[in-house]
């Protein structure tokens, strides 16, 4: 009785989660401005008519821009951070540690109207570079917590074996250090790319004239002959985002 129970529980869980991602797929093919059952056609033109709009695919540029950036920026900041706290012992780690992790604390509104009015005071225009700036606060968080267990997991005798055998510390950490982290680095430049890719909230308030790729898609869905181009966004922006999350979740179960 009771597995039955949980089985119509997990039923219900997968459907609430799921069968929306499945409808917007669905509906991405339906050959037809109306999102309504029964689906017209099976047709491929809105994906199509999304390759040939030059401002998604400006926004689309904008967007590259913005992840890649900040994934190797907050990638290399988390693992600056992750071998501070992992590899030496100072006053004020714990609260450090903590510290890291206050903009996850924050509802990304907050931070984005904060950060707004910092950059108006300070007159500096809006533009990609402070919107990377806002995804830097949201994700170098993400990207500790990847590296700091890994390099939890590293024995720190490699690099002393190493430096034993008269390598600089410089060539131990190329040599010896960042081959060993490399997986929990391949795993948080995945992660951090999707998270600011995917990003909204910061991109909205802090990008002005330049969208990205999620800003564009809200302000098509005003339209609704537009719809169904941003349900085939959305499905290419879904897939390609599961396929890196799982990637890099296999990436740090090796790691583990």
């Amino acid at each position: 009785m009771m597995r039955k129970v949980r089985l119509f529980y997990a039923m219900i869980y997968f459907i609430v989660l799921y069968l929306p991602i499945v409808l917007i797929i669905a509906f991405s093919f339906n050959d037809s401005v109306y999102i309504a059952f029964p689906l017209k056609a099976f047709t491929l033109r809105w994906y199509q008519a999304a390759m040939e709009n030059q401002q998604l695919l400006s926004a689309f540029s904008n967007s590259m821009i913005i992840a890649v950036t900040t994934a190797i920026l907050a990638t290399f900041s988390g693992m600056l951070a992750a071998m501070a706290t992992t590899r030496y012992r100072f006053r004020g780690r714990s609260l450090a540690t903590v510290s890291l992790f206050v903009p996850l604390a924050l509802p990304t509104v907050v931070t984005g109207v904060a950060l707004l009015s910092i950059f108006m005071m300070t007159g500096l225009g809006l533009s990609l570079a402070t919107v990377i700036l806002g995804h830097l606060m949201i994700c170098t968080p993400f990207s500790y917590g990847v590296l700091v267990s890994r390099f939890d997991g590293l024995s720190p005798d490699f690099e002393r074996a190493s430096m034993d055998l008269g390598e600089p510390p410089l060539a131990t950490f190329f040599r010896v250090t960042l081959p060993l982290a490399m997986p929990g680095i391949v795993s948080s430049l995945l992660l951090t790319f999707t998270i600011s890719f995917d990003e909204f909230i910061l991109a909205f308030f802090l990008s002005s004239n330049s969208p990205t790729l999620p800003v564009f898609m809200w302000s098509q869905m005003r339209f609704p002959d537009r719809l169904p181009l941003v349900l085939a966004l959305a499905s290419v922006v879904i897939i390609v985002s599961s396929i890196l999350i799982v990637i890099s979740q296999r990436l740090r179960s090796k790691q583990a």
